[in-house]
């Protein structure tokens, strides 16, 4: 199997790009999640690779990064999602944003990406949830509402959770109090309210 290629890039496209790697000119399918991490033409560059194999084909798929090519072989385990959709899934939507969909169990937003229904979203949350580790459900409760740096409704969230709230009721709770979170707004007060709600 291919972990990685490293060479230059002579051809740059959107959905494809081809590595000259010693003589040899590898064809890589990319989501536009990597296209925009991508050197110039010509450059140097490194790609992390999943090669994909079935009887009929074999193509490579490449990341900049290693949290999209294991979202995108999660997303490959699901019956319904080839790798056609999970290049989609990645294009769509940052994997941070992949991740927390799945993690609160947003549907709509999953459902948002090109060839993506409804049932396959629902299989998607539901096979996928419990194999993000603890780390990740805390970085599902941040917000657009907090700002950068402000770890508040994270670390709300998280005590909620040791209090014995599911993950998903947490985040629920937290979310609605970050509507009226202010800049003095302390932990112990947000977790309060949101016991309340």
């Amino acid at each position: 199997m291919i972990a990685f290629l490293e060479g230059s890039l002579e051809v740059k496209e959107l959905a494809r790009i081809v590595l000259n790697c010693g003589g040899v000119g590898y064809e890589v399918t990319i989501p536009l999640s990597s296209y925009d991490r991508l050197p110039e033409q010509n450059k140097i560059c490194r790609l992390l690779i999943h090669h994909h194999i079935t009887e009929a084909d074999q193509k490579l798929y490449g990341f900049m990064t290693e949290s999209e090519r294991e979202m995108f072989t999660h997303l490959l385990t699901i019956n319904g999602v080839g790798p056609k959709i999970a290049v989609a899934a990645l294009s769509g939507l940052p994997v941070s944003e992949m991740r927390r969909a799945i993690i609160t169990g947003d549907i709509k937003t999953i459902c948002s990406i090109s060839g993506i229904g409804k049932k396959s979203a629902e299989r998607i949350v539901v096979e996928l949830r419990d194999r993000f580790g603890k780390g990740d459900q805390l970085d599902a409760f941040a917000t657009t509402t907090e700002p950068q740096g402000d770890h508040r409704l994270r670390d709300a969230a998280l005590a909620l959770q040791a209090l014995g709230q599911p993950a998903e009721t947490a985040a629920n709770k937290v979310k609605s109090v970050a509507k009226e979170l202010t800049p003095k707004m302390t932990v112990e007060e947000i977790i309060r309210r949101a016991l309340t709600q």
